[in-house]
């Protein structure tokens, strides 16, 4: 496999993430909605990089049925936590059509929060435009079939540390 993006490269991006979303969150009461399972590894780091105090939850989806994206949004579980009143991060592991992101911030939006952004770790540079845009991004990729750092191919390969091409 070849690697996109290497340990230390996803490292120090995550990190400026991190600061980024910090200042721009300063005195505001967040909560970091991690989708899962691939956004695991990526909001793990990127919330030791974030200075504010915030809630963390998460919820699952799944858009992907044999490494392809079978056009279908389905939730797997509900949120433990209230998001209203709360500005709301929604951490994904790649923004690719952005039906999944999409689809999880409207949720969000029904239930009175006091804004709705995403984070991802990878953008793919699609041909058409996304569903919808992240306001943070760690990398653009190509739009290619990507595996590690949370990425999978039918579940396998999540716990590489780097980013590849499979």
């Amino acid at each position: 496999m070849q690697t996109l993006f290497s340990q230390d490269e996803i490292a120090g991006r995550v990190a400026e993430l991190g600061r980024e979303i910090s200042s721009f969150y300063q005195n505001k009461e967040l909560t970091l909605i991690v989708i899962l399972n691939g956004a695991i590894p990526f909001a793990a780091d990127l919330m030791r990089h974030i200075s504010i105090p915030m809630w963390v939850d998460s919820i699952a989806v799944q858009s992907y049925c044999n490494d392809a994206s079978s056009g279908q949004v389905k939730f797997r579980s509900q949120l433990k936590l209230p998001v209203e009143n709360r500005h709301i991060l929604v951490v994904d592991d790649i923004l690719d059509t952005g039906l999944s992101l999409q689809r999880v911030k409207n949720y969000l939006a029904s239930m009175n929060p006091a804004s709705v952004r995403s984070c991802v770790m990878i953008q793919k540079q699609l041909q058409k435009p996304a569903a919808t845009q992240a306001e943070w991004v760690g990398f653009s990729a190509p739009d290619s079939y990507l595996v590690g750092y949370g990425l999978d191919s039918n579940e396998n390969g999540r716990n590489l540390p780097y980013i590849g091409l499979k």
